[in-house]
């Protein structure tokens, strides 16, 4: 098998995008999009992928990490002064490079593996992937030869009125013979109005050598999109947003609005699942069989079991048991775990905390730090005090108890197994297993009272 390596291009700052962050680590479905390419072009089977950076160098080494090598390009002095860069890990090795621009995201696996084929296939010494465009304008004309061969390629600004209608174009992707490419880099000149090394030069030093170049046509042009600006940002947000749906949908998904729901490209999904309009599932979550998603529910790192039901809430960084109902509008913060056929309300708020199988915190409570076991019944309105200003404390629920309505536990306190708390109480002390507790002040009545306080605000 042939050797094979990459050259991804990041070293431009992208000035056009007006921003603070380095173009290529704008994300797109919540990756950088060098991430992206990087992540597509590793799945091809190169032996080495090399990174050449120059502005934000080391947040692109730190955002991509073991994934690749890298090189800096000191000055950006063009496409072609870029892959030279690349010439001492690469200049004594034999066989195919492939040249890609970190600002390409949405150029699939598939994509690449074809070009690479195609390349070794045919005998090349080079070869351009090449797309249908639409609108071609602006784009350099891809000029074939009776042969069908690659001739020449013409930049938009140089074309004449028969090459004008050309709608073949160069997307900037490139495989190369490694030893040709290096030997014509070195052939490259900068007598140019930009005074730069253009990598698109060496296709021409080597057709005047008389080696082959070849295309290969991608059949989708929507691949090829550069990320240059915002506009071209949020192109291709939607079109890897639609991407990653329609792949959960062919696995056996329902997603009732596909352009109105948003999946990162990490998320897991079992079949039969539901997902609702205004839905947004991020980073590392997986949803088992059967559940319903949303409407408006965002899910950050979760783990949701089958059969479970998550309605117009948020929850990052927790597990959610089989067959748990969660919301509306409830609050699920990080390392929060429902058990099985479990029940967290509308406006509730979990936070570092347990509850065990069959357990139930209905509406209006906040419950955090705590340990909460199973068949426990947390009433309305219930409050774990865990912060006294300088620490935070565990409040214990055994098994089988019932925390009635409007109570605070101040923690840190355990409510024994099987154990009631009476309605409006606050707790300061554990309570014993099977007790009932009662904190609260004796009511008193004083009968006619009203009428005195009303007769007072008369005068």
């Amino acid at each position: 098998m042939t050797n094979r390596y990459a050259v991804v291009l990041a070293a431009g700052q992208g000035t056009r995008m007006k921003s603070k962050l380095y173009k290529v680590l704008h994300p797109i479905a919540g990756r950088p999009m060098v991430q992206h390419v990087i992540d597509q072009i590793s799945s091809v089977n190169v032996d080495k992928v090399i990174t050449i950076v120059g502005f934000g160098a080391e947040d692109v080494k730190e955002h991509i990490g073991t994934k690749s090598e890298f090189v800096l390009q000191e000055e950006q002095l063009g496409t072609g002064h870029a892959v030279l860069q690349a010439e001492a890990l690469l200049q004594d090795k034999e066989g195919t490079t492939i040249v890609v621009c970190g600002d390409t995201p949405l150029i699939t696996k598939e994509t690449y593996q074809s070009l690479i084929d195609h390349h070794e296939k045919s005998g090349a010494k080079a070869t351009i992937l090449t797309a249908k465009a639409p609108d071609p304008f602006g784009y350099g004309r891809i000029i074939r030869n009776e042969a069908n061969s690659v001739e020449r390629i013409v930049e938009h600004k140089d074309a004449n009125d028969k090459e004008l209608l050309v709608d073949e174009i160069n997307t900037g992707t490139y495989c190369f013979d490694n030893q040709a490419l290096f030997q014509a880099l070195k052939h490259v000149s900068n007598n140019n109005a930009q005074g730069e090394y253009y990598l698109p030069d060496v296709i021409e030093i080597l057709q005047q050598q008389g080696e082959i170049v070849s295309a290969y046509i991608t059949h989708n042009f929507d691949e090829t999109l550069g990320i240059n600006d915002r506009v071209a940002l949020a192109q291709a947000e939607k079109i890897m947003k639609l991407r990653i749906n329609e792949r959960h949908m062919k696995n056996g998904v329902t997603i009732i609005d596909p352009e109105h729901t948003y999946i990162g490209p990490d998320v897991k999904i079992g079949a039969d699942t539901i997902i609702h309009p205004g839905t947004i599932l991020k980073g590392e979550t997986v949803i088992e069989e059967e559940t319903e998603i949303g409407p408006y529910s965002e899910l950050i790192n979760c783990y949701v079991g089958k059969g479970t039901i998550v309605k117009q809430s948020v929850a990052s960084d927790s597990k959610i048991g089989n067959h748990v109902k969660v919301g509306p509008y409830a609050h699920l913060r990080p390392e929060s775990s429902i058990g099985n056929n479990g029940k967290i309300g509308n406006f509730v708020e979990i936070k570092k905390t347990e509850l065990k199988e069959n357990s139930k915190v209905s509406h209006l409570s906040y419950i955090g730090d705590a340990h909460v076991g199973s068949n426990v019944n947390i009433g309305c309105g219930t409050i774990t005090v865990n912060y006294d200003g300088k620490y935070k404390y565990v409040t214990t629920i055994e098994d089988d108890s019932f925390i009635g309505c409007n109570s605070n536990l101040i923690a840190p306190v355990t409510i024994g197994k099987g154990s009631y708390v009476a309605a409006g109480s606050t707790i300061t002390k554990d309570v014993p297993e099977g007790s009932l507790s009662v904190a609260r002040a004796r009511q008193t009545n004083k009968e006619g009272y009203a009428s005195k306080i009303k007769n007072q605000k008369k005068d």
